[in-house]
C-alpha cells in the first residue's frame, strides 16, 4: 500500500516537472500569499512590541502636565486683549505641592526642569539635555541603573552636586573607565557621577508622548539645578517685580520663563486616569488664572489608541494577504482543471488498465498539494526575507513568530488540497471508453 502511494507521488512529481514553468507560475499566488501573511504579521507583532516598550518607558498610569510656551506676538494683540490678559507664572513647584496635598488618587508626583546644555570632560564636549528631577522620577518611568546608584531624597533636599548619566554619555566621556565618583561638567556646573542608567531604545513616537531617549541625558536633583544652575521661575519673578514693562529685559531672558517644564503625576489605578486628568485641568486652570499655558497628556491612553489603530491596520493587511492566498488557490484549481482536459486519454488508459478512481484522485490531489506546499515553503523564505529587509531599510521593527510561519504554511497546504479536490474528482469520474476516444 505504501509503495503504491509512493508510486502515485512520483507520477505526480513527474507530471509537474514536465510543465515546470506552468507549475512555477501556478505556485506564485501561494508564494506571494504566504510571504504577505508572514511579513504583515511580523510588522504587527513588531508594532505591538514597540507599543509595550513605550508603555514601559512612559510609566504605568502616568499623567504628564507639559508647559506650553505662548508664541503669540504681543504686538499683534489688541490693546483690550493685553489689558484683560491675566498673568500666569506657568508650571512651578507650588503646583506640585498643591497636587500632592489635594488629590487622593495620586500616588506620586515628580516635577522636571530641562535645560539644553553641553557636557564636557578632559577636552571632550557634547550637546546634551540636563534634567532636574526628583528621586521618584526614576520609579515613575521604570528607570534603573546599570552602574552605581540613583540620588536620594536627602541629596535632592540638600541640593548636592551629583548626577546620574545616560548610557551614551558614559560611552562618550568615560570609555574604558568606571565613571562612578568621577566629575563631569554640565554648562558651568561640575557634578559628581553617582550612577549610569540602563540603555533604552529610541522610538519615533517618544517625543509625542512627552518622553525622549534617556541615553544622551544627564539627571540631577531638582534643587541642585534650581540653586546652583538656574531657576527660571525666580528670575521671572524678579523681572516682573522690578520692571513689568521692560521689554528689553524680557527679550534677554533665557528659557520659557517658567520654573518647571513638566510635571509627571502617577495615578493609583488606570480607571482613575481620565477623572484625575479632568480634576487636574480644573485645578491648574484656577491656579494659572485661566491661562492655557499647560497641556495635560495621558501617554498610556494615547499608546492604547495607537495600538488599536495599528491592530485595525494590521487586520486589513492580513485580510488582503489572505485574499491573495485564496486567489492562489483558485489559480491552482484552474490549472489542474486544464491539466485534466489535457490528459483525458492518459486518464482513460490508466482506468482501462485497472487503475482505481481513488488512485486517480490521489494523483491529481498530490499534484495540487505539491504545488501549494512547495509554494508555501518558498513563501516562508520570501516572507522572512521581506521582514528582515523592512526592518533594515525602514527602521520599522518586525518580529517573525513560529505561529505566523506555521499558520501560513498550514493554510497554503490546506488551500492546495481543497482546490485540488474538484479537478481530482473530475479526473476520476472520466469514462474509460469515452476518454480513450478523446482527441
Amino acid at each position: 500500500m505504501i509503495e503504491k502511494h509512493l508510486y502515485l507521488l512520483r507520477m505526480a512529481f513527474s507530471a509537474l516537472m514536465i510543465n515546470r514553468v506552468r507549475s512555477f507560475l501556478t505556485a506564485l499566488g501561494i508564494i506571494f500569499g504566504v510571504a504577505a501573511v508572514i511579513s504583515m504579521l511580523a510588522i504587527g507583532r513588531g508594532a505591538k512590541q514597540e507599543i509595550l516598550e513605550q508603555m514601559k518607558q512612559v510609566g504605568v498610569n502616568n499623567i504628564v502636565i507639559k508647559q506650553v510656551v505662548d508664541k503669540e506676538d504681543p504686538s499683534e494683540e489688541s490693546e483690550n486683549t493685553q489689558k484683560n490678559k491675566k498673568y500666569s507664572s506657568g508650571l512651578c513647584l507650588d503646583d506640585v505641592a498643591c497636587i500632592q496635598a489635594t488629590l487622593s488618587s495620586v500616588s506620586a508626583v515628580s516635577p522636571e526642569v530641562e535645560y539644553e546644555t553641553h557636557v564636557s570632560r578632559n577636552g571632550h564636549q557634547k550637546g546634551a539635555k540636563l534634567n532636574g528631577v526628583s528621586p521618584s522620577y526614576f520609579a515613575l518611568f521604570n528607570l534603573k541603573t546599570s552602574e552605581g546608584k540613583l540620588f536620594s531624597e536627602a541629596q535632592e533636599r540638600n541640593g548636592n552636586s551629583v548626577c546620574v548619566i545616560g548610557f551614551e554619555i558614559k560611552n562618550r566621556f568615560f570609555s574604558g573607565e568606571d565613571p562612578i565618583g568621577k566629575q563631569i561638567k554640565c554648562g558651568d556646573l561640575w557634578m559628581e557621577v553617582i550612577g549610569v542608567l540602563e540603555a533604552r531604545g529610541k522610538h519615533n513616537s517618544a517625543e509625542k508622548n512627552a518622553v525622549s531617549s534617556i541615553n544622551e541625558q544627564v539627571f540631577a536633583p531638582m534643587n541642585t539645578l534650581l540653586l546652583r544652575y538656574k531657576n527660571r521661575g525666580a528670575l521671572t519673578e524678579a523681572m516682573i517685580k522690578s520692571s513689568a514693562d521692560d521689554e528689553e529685559q524680557k527679550k534677554n531672558t533665557e528659557g520659557p520663563g517658567t520654573q518647571l517644564d513638566r510635571i509627571t503625576v502617577q495615578v493609583s489605578s488606570t480607571e482613575l486616569l481620565e477623572p484625575t486628568a479632568e480634576i487636574l485641568g480644573r485645578m491648574l486652570n484656577r491656579r494659572h488664572n485661566n491661562q492655557a499655558d499647560y497641556e495635560i497628556i495621558i501617554p498610556e491612553l494615547l499608546l492604547k489608541q495607537e495600538q488599536k489603530t495599528k491592530d485595525i491596520f494590521n487586520l486589513v493587511l492580513g485580510v488582503i494577504a489572505g485574499i491573495s492566498l485564496l486567489v492562489g488557490g483558485i489559480g491552482i484549481m484552474n490549472i489542474m482543471l486544464a491539466s485534466v482536459l489535457e490528459r483525458v486519454r492518459e486518464i482513460g488508459l490508466r482506468l482501462a488498465l485497472g487503475a482505481r478512481k481513488r488512485e486517480i484522485e490521489i494523483q491529481f490531489m498530490a499534484e495540487a498539494a505539491m504545488i501549494s506546499i512547495s509554494g508555501g515553503l518558498a513563501g516562508i523564505v520570501l516572507g522572512i526575507s521581506i521582514s528582515i529587509i523592512i526592518q533594515q531599510f525602514t527602521g520599522i521593527q518586525t518580529i517573525v513568530s513560529f505561529f505566523s510561519i506555521a499558520l501560513s504554511f498550514l493554510v497554503s497546504a490546506t488551500v492546495g488540497i481543497l482546490f485540488g479536490y474538484m479537478p481530482a474528482k473530475r479526473a476520476a469520474a472520466q469514462d474509460p471508453v469515452t476518454s480513450l476516444r478523446y482527441e
